[in-house]
Order: structure tokens, then C-alpha cells, then sequence
């Protein structure tokens, strides 16, 4: 083995390795206590430990928006079918939780969709100094200290009296998990609402966490962790969002001229929050972004459901595969149909490259003899190349440009099942039991690898460098590897794309055997007439 050679095998099993190490053992988030919570809804506040603003709200606050906050106790419990919610005495959405055993973590726990530290929902900063610091010691009244919406929606009304100013929230909530909030305050004083942190349930590798503000312009600006700049104004607002893969907090139904506001906090992570009027109204969701309850809530809370650069190819194709699941029942049979239809519709591309590559296989000792011939004068080796492919309907980038077609629809399809929250819990068949979550077996992956490395065994190639060739087929064990930890539904479609890549690139084979046997056969044929 050369220098480059054992040079390149190095890099390729450096990247291996630290490619498989984070996939197994992704580094595991700093635990952070959740504050304490009783249920006594008159206890007092002046025995709680004060912290500073920036703690309270998870980013650094302006000298003229100071804020003290502290730990709070439950105020309001909120039992639905599918959660339970409890408001505290600061009129926070302190805990959501998701009771579906489908939701739930690695340790059988039920899924908090509150993140224990920084801003909570509906949390209320006076911009006031003193105003705000008397906020947070005097704790809010409730009409009720417990309701279930499991038979109809149902109102709670907050009052905070200060010495300044009298704050009342009334919040209806609904059993689909959307509440509806009035905010209003007996003198003008200036304030702000805050959206919260994002839950943190799920996080898979490649996915896009963070902060979206959707404006009425249909354009939705993503700020991901670690990439927020600094303050920023957003005007035109329809909704704001802190999500991660398959949860979120949402606040709309905002005034037209309500200023929301986008700060980063002291890891660069986004915090929204807007500026309230005396008197306002609008509404929030915490919880799953299952398309069919957001589209009941209201039509507008689609566009809460993320999906990157490929939006506008994934939501076409969810909705797809939407509709088969109601004919399947069964949503790995309809990533199947899915699979299947996508394959139909890109036939004719995939097809004429496949074409394209059988023809330049097959003329290959032909390309060879015209390089060698005309080694020494590259502009006419180049010229006679070109009129060899010309001559025999051959295309050198027939292969590649299907291909590149395919890639918007491909990424698309990732989307599609990578964020895909109906996928959690969704069994498909035999040891598949939940689509969201990688195959505990890994026979999916170690199939789907199978299959990609049988493909490329059958796929005729043009590498004129070896070593290229070589590190080529080192691609079925890194994409094996790669998709050990992806969830089961996106690596079952691989797997099936896979299949009928190998039926597709079978038939296109047969043919062009078939042909050259004809060919033969008619060259035999005229042979046997001539000697007659």
C-alpha cells in the first residue's frame, strides 16, 4: 500500500470514528433542578430567593427594563385528556405535561414541555424598576385552583393588585392544548409578554431547534440556537414560536401593530417576547406539532411546522403522505406508498441516467483508445472524446444531472419524516414499533446498508481514479453507520428507495444485455450468409 494510499484510508476511518462516536454517544445536555412547586395556592412569596433579571428571562436585560424574579409555587392546575398544565403565582405556564406514553423519555417519564430555567410563558415584566420589583412579591389570586377542560373549554381569571396598578388575566383553555388570554390593566403601564424557552423533549441530530417569527408577508424567519445576534423588532406578526423537532410553544392572534421583540440569551439561544398594550387578547399552544390539531386550531399554526430550505417541496409531500396514512392506517405502509409513488414520478430521470451510465460503460474501451491515441495533444483527445459520446448517444453528464433533479425532492422527504410528530409511538410491522425512534436491532439500518452497497455493485461507473473508486465504496458502511441512529421511518424509505433503485438499475441492465445479444446474434447470422 502507497504513502497517499495509507494517507487516505486514515482520513476516511478518522472521519468514520468520530462520525459513529457522535451518533452513539451524542453529548448529553447539563441538568438543571426545576424549581420547586407546591400546591398551596396562598402561599406567600417573602421567604423566596430573589434572583436577578437576566436569570429570570434568560438574557441580559437594558438598565431601563430591570426585573427581579424569584421561585414561585403552583397557582392553577389544568387537567386535559392528553395533559396537565399548572399556571404559578407569577401567572406563568410554570409544566406541561404531555400524558401519551408515546411522548415519553428514555426513562418512562412523561414529557415537560416547560424548560425549568429562564422565561415562561406568559410571564409579565413591568418596565418600571419599582413597579416590577413589587411584582414579584406580590402573588396573583385565581377564581379557580383547578379545572378540567377533558368535557369543554374553561376559564381562570389572575388578578394581581399592586400599588400602581391592577393586572387581571383571564385565560380560557381548550382541551386541544391552545388557550385564549386577555390581558388588562387598570392604569397604563408599560410591559412586556414573554413567549418561554423551547421545550427540550426531542432532539435528533440534523434537526433545526429554536425560535420562528411568521410574519403576514408569508415569511418565516428561523432563529436557530447558538446563531442569535442581538435584539431585534419584528412588526406584521401572525405567530412566534419556540420549538425543538416535535414540540413547541406558540403565541398569534396578535394586533397588527404588537412590536415582537428577539433577544439572545447568554448561550446565543433566541428569547421572544413582544410589547404589550394596557388591554389586549390573543392566543397560545403548547404542545405537539401534529398537523391535523394545528390545522383545527387555526389554519396559520401550519406554518409553525418547520421544515427549512425544502418547505416548499415537504409540505406538498406530507400532505401526501397524510392522505395515504388514511388509507393505510398505517403510517410505515405509507411511507411505503410514498416511497413508491416518488419512485413513479421520477422514473423518467432516473431512467435516462441509468441509460446514460450503461452507454459509457459500454463505450468505455473506445474513450481508452482514443486517450491513449492522442495522449500528447489534450485539445484533440478532449475533441474526439466529445465526438465519440455524440456518436453513440452518450451523455458523460446524464448521470449526474438526474440525480442533482432528485436532491430538492430527496432533502424534502427527509424533512418530511425527520420532523414528523406523528411518527412518535406509530408502529409499522414485525420489530418496528415506533417510527420516531431508531431500530433498537438495527436490522433496518444494517438492510438498508445492504441494499446501497448491491446497488453500487451493480451501477456501472466511469472512475478513472482508483483510489476514488475505493473510497466510493466505503459509502454503504458510513451511511449504515450514519443512519443506525435516525429515526426508523426515514430509514425504512431509504430502504425502500433502495429496492426499486436495484429493480430499476436491474431492468435497465437486462435491456442492454438483451441488446448486445441481439446484436451478436444478427452479427452471427450475417457471418453464417456470407459463408454461404
Amino acid at each position: 500500500m502507497s504513502p497517499n494510499q495509507r494517507l487516505m484510508l486514515a482520513v476516511v476511518l478518522s472521519i468514520l470514528f468520530f462520525v459513529v462516536y457522535t451518533a452513539i454517544f451524542p453529548p448529553k445536555p447539563q441538568e438543571e433542578s426545576a424549581n420547586p412547586q407546591s400546591t398551596d395556592q396562598t402561599v406567600a412569596m417573602k421567604d423566596a430567593k430573589s434572583v436577578n433579571a437576566a436569570e429570570a428571562v434568560g438574557h441580559e436585560v437594558s438598565k431601563d427594563e430591570v426585573v427581579m424574579s424569584s421561585d414561585k409555587s403552583a397557582l392553577v392546575v389544568v387537567h386535559g385528556t392528553n395533559f396537565k398544565l399548572e399556571l404559578d403565582t407569577l401567572g406563568r405556564v410554570s409544566s406541561k405535561v404531555l400524558l401519551q406514553d408515546k411522548f415519553n423519555n428514555n426513562d418512562g417519564e412523561h414529557a415537560e414541555l416547560i424548560a425549568p430555567m429562564g422565561a415562561k410563558p406568559l410571564y409579565l415584566r413591568f418596565v418600571d424598576e419599582k413597579l416590577n420589583a413589587e411584582a414579584t412579591q406580590t402573588p396573583y389570586t385565581a377564581s379557580a385552583s383547578e379545572l378540567s377542560v377533558k368535557e369543554g373549554a374553561q376559564k381562570v381569571t389572575l388578578t394581581q393588585t399592586l400599588s400602581e396598578v391592577v393586572v387581571t388575566k383571564e385565560i380560557t383553555f381548550f382541551d386541544d392544548g391552545h388557550y385564549d388570554v386577555d390581558i388588562s390593566l387598570s392604569n397604563e403601564k408599560r410591559y412586556f409578554v414573554y413567549l418561554g424557552q423551547r421545550p427540550q423533549v426531542t432532539e435528533q441530530m440534523m434537526t433545526v431547534v429554536g425560535a420562528m417569527i411568521h410574519t403576514s408577508d408569508d415569511i418565516s424567519t428561523i432563529i436557530k440556537d447558538g446563531d442569535a445576534e442581538g435584539r431585534k423588532s419584528f412588526s406584521g406578526v401572525e405567530l412566534i414560536s419556540a420549538f425543538d423537532q416535535y414540540t413547541a410553544t406558540i403565541m398569534y392572534g396578535f394586533a397588527k401593530d404588537t412590536n415582537i421583540i428577539a433577544e439572545r440569551d447568554k448561550n446565543d439561544n433566541p428569547v421572544l417576547y413582544f410589547d404589550a398594550l394596557p388591554s389586549m387578547n390573543f392566543s397560545g399552544y403548547i404542545g405537539p406539532k401534529d398537523y391535523v390539531t394545528l390545522k383545527a386550531i387555526d389554519p396559520k399554526l401550519l406554518n409553525a411546522i418547520e421544515y427549512g430550505w425544502f418547505t416548499f417541496a415537504a409540505r406538498p409531500l406530507f400532505a401526501l403522505l397524510l392522505w395515504l396514512h388514511g388509507i393505510f392506517g398505517n403510517w410505515g405502509w405509507a411511507i411505503v406508498a410514498l416511497t413508491i409513488i416518488v419512485r413513479f414520478i421520477l422514473y423518467p430521470l432516473t431512467h435516462k441516467g441509468m441509460v446514460s451510465m450503461q452507454k459509457i460503460k459500454d463505450i468505455a474501451p473506445k474513450i481508452k483508445e482514443v486517450q491513449a491515441k492522442y495522449k500528447n495533444d489534450p485539445a484533440r483527445m478532449n475533441a474526439a472524446v466529445m465526438e465519440m459520446y455524440k456518436k453513440h448517444g452518450a451523455n458523460p453528464l446524464g448521470g449526474c444531472l438526474p440525480m442533482l433533479l432528485q436532491i430538492p425532492v430527496f432533502f424534502a422527504i427527509y424533512r418530511v419524516l425527520l420532523n414528523a410528530v406523528e411518527l412518535q409511538g406509530a408502529p409499522w410491522a414485525l420489530w418496528i414499533s415506533d417510527l420516531s425512534r431508531m431500530d433498537p436491532t438495527f436490522i433496518l439500518p444494517i438492510l438498508m446498508g445492504a441494499t446501497m452497497y448491491y446497488q453500487q455493485k451493480i451501477t456501472p461507473n466511469n472512475f478513472t481514479d482508483p483510489m476514488q473508486e475505493k473510497i466510493f465504496k466505503f459509502l454503504p458502511i458510513i451511511f449504515t453507520f450514519f443512519f443506525v441512529t435516525f429515526p426508523s421511518g426515514l430509514v425504512l424509505y431509504w430502504f425502500v428507495n433502495n429496492l426499486f433503485s436495484i429493480a430499476q438499475q436491474f431492468i435497465v441492465n437486462q435491456q442492454f444485455a438483451n441488446a448486445k445479444d441481439a446484436r451478436e446474434a444478427l452479427k452471427k447470422s450475417g457471418q453464417s450468409h456470407d459463408q454461404d
